[in-house]
């Protein structure tokens, strides 16, 4: 509202407001655009002062000093008309948790002190946590204390550090470990001055408010769990809607409404906290969850790592104390840790969020003991006892105030690794054990929920990000309404009969491709008769086959298009009111029996009946089919199976059943199993039985019993008594391929299963096991040898070689490594229980994939001694991928940096980093914002900084960098990117063709852009030499060339460009050289037309059918277009340079086979002119650079510099003597 007392000022524009009580008075106001609101109020109703001080940083002072020295006026104006104006001084201090000292402090208040500031002086802090803390002392301190108000501007502040009076400063020993506490007389919260929050500075506020849910109001931590992407909008694009919206209730948008009742609730518990404990003597000390570990991390990796980042994964870590204690489910540390990954925020210390901010040298720091020496220090300790915030369940904590927490048990769930001593004699022990759920039965019981009628409370659902996505996609399509119960471990859904309604986004599915398959089929029953949906996933996703499914739907009457590649996501489908048609459909079952899964789960709802006929070969992954079939009967629905491959599937509805119990994980069920096995003890796994579908439930009755086991199995639970300690039995043979993942906790106790003839357990048929998570027979027969174990490493399995328990106990404790697969880790911390030693698994946290509780039930329910470790660091050699020195793509922007660097990460199992997303969230700011503030001189020198991190630190291995296309402008960037080359990495330009390149950034308008395309031409011509010298690999991007028209693309272009790549990517890191097995007989065809195309698209085909390589005769290339050229003049060399390019590129885009580059000289019997050396000597290194298996290189002068510079590329040496005189066989 406006006010306008005198007309000689301007009207004042006065905000409506929410007030929030603290210590007895309403001093927390929250609103919109509050300036005038401010000055007002303190004008009005706090005790007059002679001096106001404002004090920010320059980051603010540019945005906000002048608004508020205006506004100062403009109210005490309004106020006091015709009355003398107080003092307005304004200090301005460099941003950066830096200036929160001693030394600043002191200097503020020494300039206070000249500038004659008295006690009648008010002092006001705008800015963030640092600014409030810092400014908040020296308020607490000047003239023993003077008025105090704050203003806080970033989320953090807002909810977090502004409300309480807590002042300090940070010192060397640690954070705010010198202070008071010293109340402000008002808080004015404006979420205005949000409208431009970084993302980053909105998640690193967002971790205080999910924090807070967590300790008081399971309520509001439901509406954080469900609302992410809707409160992430309101904090970032909610103040957008008009200079002034939100001033007053009637202006304010929903999204604003929304972001204010999200910080006000958050501010509410802090301010109802604080009232009832001013000076943190018990209850406020739960607004101290997560940071007790938060900040030990926050001492070690800031400034780089911010506040709510550290707080973050001191959240999920605390939360796992509460767990290993017994308080907490692990639902609910599911949950939480799931909750904050929503608001972008980090959940583990290695996280790759952190590891990208820090690096790897970096992140090394983080050693157990050394978070442990700074928690000693934290001021939350009260003498040598840690106290920790536990929560009971989500909303709710075990006590009101911090509980002592031992330190062995916080130093177990910070450290990396974890020591599993023997356990004690157990025999008379007995215990039940409930694995996690089955993500195959989960995601098949969410989609039967969903398309069924009524109600169904599903327990024991796997809470991972797979069934997220599926249940989120659900939920957008309206298929159902959702709830949980029993904190978070029932899964209420009540379903909506099939009645599906277009989403208002595209449905992001990750990389769940269960999720992927099943809902592609469930999207067609939409009811809608215009309009589509889009399914969509990240970049591994985009590389999974979906073809043969979508084929079928296609057929039957399915509107779907791809949107990138052909026979993968994203998929577009097209919504006519037709639905799923039905009847007869063909589906070939040979990759996937999850195509199979998608149509029997929806075909129930399809038009007519649906006879499902399974074509192509042989059904893969029948055990599956099986699955879907009975549970789909559990839901009301029957399938008839009318031929082996042939269903009849009649149209009805699902009915849900009032209780669905998802059977525990088969393969995780049987770690519990075998440590009732290996120490005579008794386990029970009640939802696992004969009547499972799961192969891994017959490990108990085909492996344990046959070991001496004795083993009581109904329908639905399954018991193993172990034998005495030491007798298990050795299997002369068994075949394991129902059951191959349960292969590893067989082979660990083969390890000790000297009963039997020769003590030796052959496994067969898990040859599909040496390309799972790492070559895991591979890292048993390793991992094994370290307790002395022999074993022998077969295509199809494995030999144990059994050694009596008393030969392990004379042994040291092993260190195991676990490759980052989980179950290495279930499998060895087994065998462990049984030496005397015990043993060091060195990556406790992989088995957070499956099953993130299994330390606390392998230490609290079943009896082991386990304890924290810190594994040395030491480069293990992987089974499968070593980690090597990280990929670098430059190149114009537009040529694909970004969706071939994301197809090889993927491919080659690394991490994909764009260095602008990198940059930006390095810098806390968007490109854009950064060349308008401060120009392309400053972005240029932060892509200078960000790259050296990104190269030397944060990223130097095991990730695909793109940079963006003018990296190379700068003489340090092409020097640091040779560096990189020097270190024995591949830097990779991709060339382009420019009319594409031109035409992609006439449509992009992301980024600043060139005016003509006349200009990008020029910018490239200028760029080629600087391209050339930073980079050592060189990839054509050329759609063009499949179509043979030079300004158009080929169809299913970019599939193969993207394939060829991939070749090229692994050829450069060595991954696969693609050579010629030179043990047995070998020959090459060699082209010698003058262009490729003239083989294409069948002769070439035919003509190297049984040739083991091609050789490419550049000489002969060209044709009559470079007949009798001048090889030296530089433009001719150029144009002929760039023509053999698109030659070489052609080959490679229609044949897998290795290539022989050969440039042959008249002299020994070819047509390249004598006189062109330099011109030869280039296309030879070119031929290096563009991934040529073979370089034919002619003995001469030349030869010495190709052989130096030959990188992976082999190097024929040849000679030919065509006059026959030259060479004499008898000198």
């Amino acid at each position: 509202m406006s006010t306008d007392s005198s007309s000689n000022a301007r009207s004042l524009q006065i905000a409506e407001v929410e007030r929030i009580s603290i210590l007895g008075s309403e001093s927390i106001v929250c609103g919109f655009h509050l300036v005038d609101y401010i000055w007002t109020d303190i004008f009005t109703n706090l005790a007059a002062a002679s001096t106001y001080v404002l004090i920010t940083d320059t980051n603010l002072a540019a945005l906000y000093a002048d608004k508020y020295k205006e506004g100062f006026t403009a109210a005490w104006a309004h106020v006091r008309p015709g009355v003398a104006a107080p003092r307005l001084l304004v200090r301005v201090l460099p941003p950066g948790e830096t200036s929160k000292s001693r030394a600043t402090k002191s200097e503020i208040e020494d300039w206070m002190l000249a500038q004659k500031c008295t006690r009648d002086t008010l002092v006001m802090a705008l800015g963030g946590g640092v600014i409030g803390d810092l400014v908040g002392f020296v308020a607490a301190t000047f003239m023993r204390g003077v008025p105090f108000v704050q203003v806080p501007t970033s989320l953090l502040a807002m909810v977090d550090s502004s409300i309480g009076g807590k002042t300090a400063v940070d010192t060397p020993a640690g954070k705010n470990l010198v202070g008071s506490f010293w109340q402000p007389k008002r808080i004015f919260m404006d979420m205005a001055v949000l409208s431009t929050l970084p993302p980053r500075e909105f998640s690193n506020g967002m971790a205080e408010v999910v924090k807070t849910a967590a300790i008081w109001t399971a309520e509001e931590f439901d509406v954080l769990e469900a609302g992410a992407e809707d409160i992430r909008a309101a904090v970032l694009e909610g103040q957008k809607d008009g200079d002034m919206a939100g001033l007053t209730i009637a202006s304010r948008s929903e999204a604003q409404s929304l972001l204010l009742r999200v910080i006000s609730a958050s501010a509410r518990v802090k301010a109802y906290v604080v009232t009832h404990d001013e000076r943190e003597s018990g209850m406020r000390g739960l607004l101290n969850f997560g940071h007790t570990i938060g900040h030990a991390i926050e001492a070690v990796l800031s400034p780089q790592v911010l506040h709510g980042e550290c707080v973050a994964v001191g959240c999920v870590l605390e939360a796992e104390v509460a767990r290993r204690m017994g308080h907490l489910g692990d639902v609910s540390v599911a949950r939480l840790a799931r909750c904050l990954r929503a608001y972008g925020l980090p959940t583990a210390m290695d996280d790759a969020i952190i590891r990208g901010l820090v690096g790897e040298e970096r992140l090394r720091e983080l050693r157990p003991q050394r978070l442990m020496d700074v928690m000693s220090v934290d001021k939350k300790t009260v003498g040598s006892q840690k106290r920790l915030v536990v929560l009971k369940r989500l909303g709710e904590t075990l006590e009101m105030k911090p509980t002592n927490i031992d330190d062995s048990l916080i130093l177990e769930v910070v450290s990396e690794g974890v020591r599993v001593n023997a356990v004690a004699d157990v025999t008379q022990q007995a215990v039940t054990v409930v694995p996690p759920g089955s993500k195959s039965i989960s995601n098949r019981a969410l989609q039967l929920a969903a398309l069924g009628r009524g109600t169904c409370r599903i327990r024991n659902l796997l809470h991972s990000d797979d069934t997220q996505v599926m249940l989120a996609a659900l939920q957008a399509m309206g298929a159902c309404s959702v709830a949980w119960e029993d904190d978070g471990a029932t899964l209420v859904v009540t379903g909506n009969g099939g009645q599906l309604q277009r989403p208002d986004a595209e449905l992001y599915l990750g990389n769940a491709g269960t999720a992927a398959r099943f809902l592609s089929t469930t999207v067609n029953l939409i009811d809608a008769r215009d309009g589509s949906s889009v399914l969509t996933g990240n970049a591994r996703m985009k590389l999974r086959p979906s073809g043969p499914l979508v084929d079928a739907l296609r057929a039957n009457g399915c509107g779907i298009e791809y949107l990138e590649r052909e026979g993968s996501l994203p998929l577009r489908v097209q919504h006519t009111g037709r639905g799923f048609p039905g009847g007869h459909i063909q589906l070939a079952a040979s990759i996937s029996s999850q195509y199979v899964s998608s149509i029997l789960l929806c075909a129930p709802y399809a038009q007519e009946p649906v006879r499902l006929e399974l074509v192509g070969g042989k059904v893969i992954s029948q055990l599956y089919i099986d699955m879907t079939i009975a549970m789909m009967a559990q839901f009301g629905c029957h399938v008839e199976r009318i031929s082996p491959n042939e269903y009849l599937i009649p149209t009805g509805a699902y009915e849900n059943p009032a209780e669905y119990v998802v059977e525990s994980d088969a393969s995780s069920a049987t770690y519990p199993l075998a440590f009732a096995a290996i120490t005579g003890s008794t386990c029970t796994v009640p939802n696992i039985g004969s009547a499972s579908l799961q192969g891994d439930a017959r490990f108990a009755v085909d492996v344990l019993r046959p070991m001496g086991c004795t083993v009581e199995q109904t329908a639905t639970s399954t018991t193993v008594t172990g034998p005495p300690r030491g007798q298990l039995r050795a299997l002369a043979e068994i075949d394991m391929e129902p059951m191959t993942d349960a292969f590893l906790t067989a082979a660990v106790l083969a390890a000790v299963a000297a009963g039997g003839e020769d003590r030796v357990t052959r496994i067969r048929g898990i040859a599909n096991q040496h390309v799972k998570e790492c070559d895991r027979i591979e890292a048993m027969c390793t991992e094994l040898g370290k307790f002395g174990v022999e074993t022998e490493n077969l295509a199809d399995g494995i030999n144990v070689h059994a050694r009596v328990l008393s030969e392990l106990e004379a042994s040291e404790a092993p260190s195991v490594h676990c490759y980052d697969d989980h179950r290495v880790a279930m499998s060895f911390s087994v065998l462990a229980c049984v030496v005397q030693s015990g043993a060091e698994i060195c990556e406790r946290r992989c088995v957070g994939k499956t099953w993130p509780s299994w330390w606390d039930v392998l230490a609290r329910d079943l009896g082991a001694p386990i304890s924290g470790s810190d594994p040395a660091f030491e480069a293990h050699s992987d089974p499968v991928k070593a980690d090597a020195t990280s990929v670098v793509l430059i190149g114009m922007r537009g040529v694909g940096k970004t969706t071939l660097g994301r197809a090889a990460a993927v491919a080659l199992n690394r991490e994909f980093v764009d260095l602008d997303d990198f940059l930006e969230r390095q810098v806390g700011q968007t490109i854009p914002e950064i060349i308008n503030r401060d120009g392309w001189a400053a972005f240029r020198s932060h892509e200078t900084q960000v790259l050296r991190t990104a190269l030397t630190q944060a990223h130097a291995t095991g990730a695909v960098i793109a940079c963006g296309g003018g990296v190379i402008e700068s003489a340090e960037n092409r020097e640091q990117l040779r560096a990189h080359v020097a270190r024995g990495a591949a830097v990779i330009c991709l060339t382009p063709n420019m009319e594409h390149v031109a035409e992609y950034l006439s449509r992009d308008k992301t980024r600043p852009a060139y005016a003509v395309t006349s200009d990008i031409h020029e910018v490239y011509a200028r760029r080629l030499p600087l391209y050339a010298e930073s980079c050592n690999y060189e990839y054509l991007v050329d759609k063009s060339l499949l179509s043979g028209d030079e300004n158009s693309e080929g169809h299913g272009a970019w599939t193969l460009i993207e394939r060829d790549f991939i070749r090229l990517v692994q050829f450069a890191t060595g991954r696969e050289l693609n050579r010629v097995d030179l043990n047995g007989p070998s020959f090459f065809v060699s082209l010698t037309a003058p262009s490729v195309r003239e083989y294409l698209p069948a002769k070439l085909e035919a003509l190297t059918a049984g040739a083991q390589a091609i050789e490419l005769r550049v000489d002969l290339l060209g044709g009559s277009e470079f007949a009798g050229a001048d090889f030296n003049d530089a433009q001719v060399a150029a144009s002929f340079s760039a023509f053999v390019h698109k030659q070489f590129a052609l080959l490679r885009h229609n044949s897998r086979l290795p290539i022989v580059f050969t440039v042959r000289t008249q002299l020994q019997g070819g047509a390249f002119p004598a006189s062109a050396d330099t011109l030869r000597l280039q296309l030879l290194r070119n031929a290096v650079q563009w991934g040529a298996e073979y370089v034919d290189v002619e003995v001469d002068a030349k030869a010495p510099a190709v052989f130096a510079k030959r990188q992976n590329s082999m190097v024929i040496a040849s000679y030919h003597d065509t006059t026959g005189e030259k060479l004499q066989w008898d000198s």
